[in-house]
């Protein structure tokens, strides 16, 4: 096999038209083999002689896309310093960018003697190993350009690429479950519909299927266990994975751009799938251990496990660093995605080993000129000591506020809770982040996420039933502040399905509300359930994927409706915090941007705020204090809103504030369903309130008379009596 020296830039296997360079960094190897793989699995090996700066490299004229391969790395095995250089192992590239293939689990893929864990394996595990394949970077995108759309006006949709569409009954089967088919246009519309300004797809980069969940039955669903940063995630092509999942992914994205939707990656730079000291050797452990992973400084035999999966990226090391820096530019640059969730983020965080809001990794993405420019949301905690981080990212960062989450939940639940953190959550959490000079949308909104209930199962279930996972249902979270208004489970009583179709709008309703950045989860808008199971990252079946046949189809509706509520009103989307001072003077006393009411119209006093006195609390939202500028720097202007929040077990009549000006209302929103449309409702008088609900008023406009645009209107302007013509039309003056 010919072979030059190539370049040690950039790593990864790069075609270029003509053949194919090749780059590995490795400090400790002592040598280097390149393998590649026939169609019939002939391996043909390929010294690396050329080192630069610890990268070995080549290039191979007339090697192009679809050639498989992997590496075979010699250096010392002592588990004890932290080597695990072992040759018979195959390994594959960190930087591969399409992977060929699934491990193939059994002993071979091991570097220790499974009776004898002290003891060597020597096995050759290159027939069990998943090969990294070159793919084509040419790509026609046809003027795809990035949607870039503000923060302020983002609706996010997590998402799952089978789940989402395994089931839907007018995508083909051939493509269900694939990137595809997140572009079919069945799905698109569904997007377009709910108002969806991104999709945030849960892990896409290539992830191993672990043996013991496969030893039950079962699989990586979720698919939290990522081997290469750089890969689509094969099982999720429908035309192949020779490359061709990557062409593919490219087209998925353009079709979204087209429809003027975002791809957002989450992302799982923290740990991989090779997990702890009895994990496998299929990649980064077998090419330099002691620089990809984090080691216990007293035993090197060990990993630093900060995120529960058996190991974490070791961020303090630059090359560890320059890999996830490097993966993030590849998919903006080559596959157009618009931005990022990092899994588990205060992980990245240690780089040595408290959480550091100034770690190198976060310098890196700051001066980024690529990364730096797209959307960053972290998942602010691990399960490392003080893991838990929501509000202290740095300012360029948005966070899923789980905060937000967990006190709506006792909200409607009805859970004793001062209502000023009820207050703070739905106004964008100002005491979370307006310190650090960040503005409400840094908060992602989210009621539910792929981990946990189902909005249907929040409302439906007190109890986590993961019996399926085989866990003797100790897995997943115990404590998910959920109400299953009276009957544990699936029923037939008519009052009970009525209050969770109620809390179930509340919860939506609270969400498009909120300043900050909605999230919703896949299926909640059409009543999707798991059965009460509040883990299912090993169920790639029925019970995850979401049922489209069985929407609810009225829920959905609300859905799109509160979304174009928030979308035409940019009171619900500010971009700065509330002061709750004045915004104009006009006759009479000012008037706040916001102002809070008990339920009979007084003004909430301080002391209110932490009594717990009551669950019911009233909200006024002033259009005029918005202090924006459109995108044409033009000032903003809205209407006024009222929002009634009644979270109580009994109806209220809550009386309307008596603002400055006494607007009537018009009820836009009434989450019980019992009122809808009628007269304007006259300032200073009540509403009745369901219990468990919810009711927005918006300030009475006079609907304008429309023009008529008919013939026999054009024709009727156009005849004008002759003695009411002028004499003389009068001149145009035009000045040059």
């Amino acid at each position: 096999m010919q072979a030059w020296p190539g370049s040690a830039y950039p790593l990864g296997a790069t075609y270029d038209g003509n053949g194919t360079n090749f780059g590995l960094f490795s400090e400790g190897a002592e040598r280097v083999e390149l393998c590649l793989f026939g169609d019939r699995g002939k391996e043909t090996r390929v010294d690396l002689i050329d080192v630069d700066a610890h990268v070995w490299h080549a290039y191979l004229p007339n090697i192009g896309p679809g050639q498989r391969y992997g590496y075979r790395v010699h250096g010392a095995y002592d588990p004890a310093s932290g080597k695990r250089f072992n040759a018979s192992k195959l390994l594959l590239d960190p930087y591969a960018k399409a992977v060929e293939g699934q491990v193939r689990w059994n002993k071979s893929v091991f570097g220790y003697d499974l009776d004898k864990r002290e003891a060597r394996n020597d096995d050759d595990s290159a027939t069990s190993m998943m090969k990294g394949v070159v793919i084509n970077p040419f790509f026609d995108w046809g003027g795809d350009r990035q949607p870039k759309i503000p923060y302020s006006e983002s609706l996010i949709y997590e998402a799952h690429v089978k789940g989402l569409t395994q089931r839907h009954p007018a995508i083909p089967e051939e493509i269900r479950g694939t990137y595809s088919a997140i572009a079919h246009p069945a799905i698109i519309e569904h997007l377009k519909k709910l108002g969806v300004t991104a999709i945030e797809l849960m892990p896409v980069h290539q992830f191993v299927n672990d043996s013991t969940l496969q030893d039950k039955g079962l699989s990586n669903y979720w698919g939290y266990n990522t081997i290469a940063f750089l890969a689509p995630q094969n099982t999720y092509s429908a035309t192949g994975d020779r490359g061709q999942q990557v062409q593919e992914f490219k087209g998925m994205v353009r079709a979204l751009h087209a429809a003027g939707i975002e791809v957002i990656l989450d992302v799982v730079y923290n740990h991989t799938a090779e997990g702890n000291h009895l994990g496998p050797t299929l990649s980064m452990r077998g090419i330099d251990n002691a620089a990809y992973y984090r080691l216990e400084r007293k035993d090197k035999r060990y990993y630093t496990d900060y995120t529960g999966t058996g190991n974490s990226l070791n961020v303090g090391n630059p090359h560890a660093l320059q890999l996830i820096m490097d993966s993030l530019r590849y998919w903006v640059l080559e596959m157009h995605v618009d931005g990022f969730r990092f899994d588990l983020a205060a992980a990245l965080a240690r780089e040595f080993y408290d959480v550091d809001r100034l770690a190198a990794f976060f310098e890196l993405v700051q001066q980024d000129p690529v990364v730096s420019q797209v959307k960053l949301i972290a998942e602010p905690w691990d399960v490392g000591p003080g893991g838990y981080q929501v509000g202290n990212f740095p300012p360029q960062w948005t966070e899923w506020n789980g905060k937000y989450r967990d006190t709506v939940r006792d909200f409607w639940r009805g859970e004793p809770q001062a209502l000023g953190e009820f207050a703070s959550r739905l106004t964008g959490s100002a005491d979370l982040y307006e310190h650090s000079g960040r503005r409400p949308v840094a908060s992602v909104n989210f009621v539910t996420a792929h981990d946990g209930f189902t909005m249907r199962d929040l409302v439906s279930y007190n109890e986590k039933h993961n019996d399926a996972n085989g866990e003797d249902n100790k897995d997943g979270e115990s404590h998910n502040r959920s109400w299953n208004c009276g009957v544990e489970g699936p029923t037939d009583d008519k009052k009970v399905l009525t209050l969770r179709a109620r809390q179930q709008r509340n919860f939506i309703a609270t969400l498009m509300l909120s300043q900050g950045v909605p999230m919703l989860l896949h299926g909640d808008e059409l009543g999707r359930t798991q059965n009460g199971n509040n883990n299912g990252y090993a169920q790639d079946s029925e019970l995850t994927w979401v049922d489209w046949e069985s929407a609810d189809l009225p829920l959905i509706e609300f859905t799109a409706a509160l979304a174009k509520l928030r979308r035409e009103h940019p009171t619900f989307r500010r971009q700065r915090f509330f002061n709750g001072r004045p915004v104009r003077r006009e006759e009479g006393a000012p008037v706040p941007d916001i102002a809070w009411a008990r339920p009979d119209g007084s003004q909430m006093q301080p002391e209110d705020w932490d009594s717990g006195f009551g669950r019911a609390i009233t909200v006024f939202l002033n259009g005029d204090g918005i202090r924006e500028r459109d995108r044409r720097g033009q000032p903003i202007d809205d209407l006024h809103f009222v929002i009634l929040f009644n979270a109580g077990d009994e109806p209220i009549d809550m009386f309307i504030p008596d603002v400055e000006f006494s607007p009537s209302w018009d009820l836009m929103v009434d989450t019980a369903g019992k009122q809808a449309g009628g007269d304007p409702i006259k300032p200073g008088s009540t509403v009745m309130v369901e219990a468990k609900a919810l009711v927005v008023l918006r300030e009475h406009v006079e609907p304008e008379v429309e023009a008529d645009h008919s013939v026999a209107a054009s024709l009727a302007a156009g005849t004008t009596a002759v003695d009411e013509v002028p004499a003389a039309a009068p001149k145009i003056e035009v000045q040059r």
